[in-house]
């Protein structure tokens, strides 16, 4: 048995809960099976809002780890672990002061978890990415109205961009992945479906941005494809289309997270959950891409 303590702000006392050696959960799912409010959103070690302080209670123990290259990427933009850390980490297996929650796994060890935030996203700037944080940067988000605008104007340039994707695959002759963005820009009409649907619930008045508001004149979901490529494939085209994707979450999440007015905070919460089920899904087509790919025989 471990005995876990949690602490933070968001709580109104420290707790302690037993952890079952060998249980192979992680901290993060120990965390919600006790109703512990670590902030979390993807669980897959790519938003860091999980992030955690551990301390090692157990004299003499401290238990090797190791660090997933998200893991790592997301605490180095975040400015919670040093090269020392990191080295430590891939030569000794030594874990690093600070972890994802939902990365970090639970050991037959004591330890003392201190978080910040509230249960949906993290109520400090550090705890959203670089990535997040740059969508944010110069985009002048004041009202309701502005960010449903911006919302419409993100899943509409998707939708057109996976189209005229679909036509340079086409015109270069490779058919199988112009069906691929076929598919992938009817359901990015379907996004801007419901996006458009929110306008209509919150009675937004839309005024599209243009493409100077954003960094690079370039809109979160755009992928860095632009044209034909005969030799891409489905595998190579759904990995980019998922980076597109996160940058959306990224974007919606940055605006949760920073936002002033509650009504944005909130509706932009409804787009970070959405987004996140995008995410997902086009994480599972990869994944049975791969699987498709490895049946094959060579």
């Amino acid at each position: 048995m471990a005995n876990v303590t949690f602490s933070s702000p968001a709580m109104p006392r420290d707790v302690t809960v037993y952890a079952v050696a060998g249980n192979r959960g992680t901290l993060l799912a120990l965390a919600r099976a006790n109703k512990i409010p670590i902030p979390f959103d993807c669980q897959d070690g790519e938003c860091g809002s999980c992030l955690v302080e551990i301390r090692h209670l157990t004299p003499g123990v401290k238990y090797g780890i190791a660090l997933t290259e998200e893991e790592k990427e997301r605490l180095r933009q975040l400015g919670k672990i040093s090269k020392e850390e990191i080295m430590n980490a891939e030569v000794n297996d030594m874990p690093p002061r600070y972890r994802l929650a939902c990365q970090c796994f639970v050991r037959n060890e004591d330890i003392f978890v201190t978080f910040e935030g509230d249960a949906t996203v993290p109520s400090k700037g550090p705890s959203l990415s670089i990535a997040a944080a740059v969508y944010k940067g110069g985009v002048d988000i004041k009202t309701l109205d502005d960010f449903l605008s911006y919302a419409v104007k993100v899943e509409d340039d998707a939708a057109r961009h996976f189209e005229n994707l679909a036509d340079e695959m086409e015109r270069c002759g490779n058919s199988d992945v112009a069906g691929l963005f076929r598919q992938l820009g009817r359901y990015s009409r379907l996004h801007l479906e419901e996006a458009k649907a929110k306008c209509t619930k919150y009675d937004a008045v839309l005024t599209l941005p243009p493409n100077s508001a954003w960094p690079d004149n370039t809109s979160p979901e755009k992928t860095t494809l632009w044209a034909g490529d005969p030799s891409l494939s489905r595998l190579g085209a759904l990995k980019v289309a998922l980076q597109g994707e996160r940058r959306g979450f990224e974007f919606y999440y940055a605006v949760a997270g920073t936002a002033k007015d509650p009504k944005i905070q909130a509706v932009a919460k409804e787009f970070v959950g959405e987004e996140r089920e995008h995410v997902e899904t086009l994480k599972r087509w990869i994944e049975r891409e791969e699987a498709a790919l490895r049946a094959v025989p060579v």
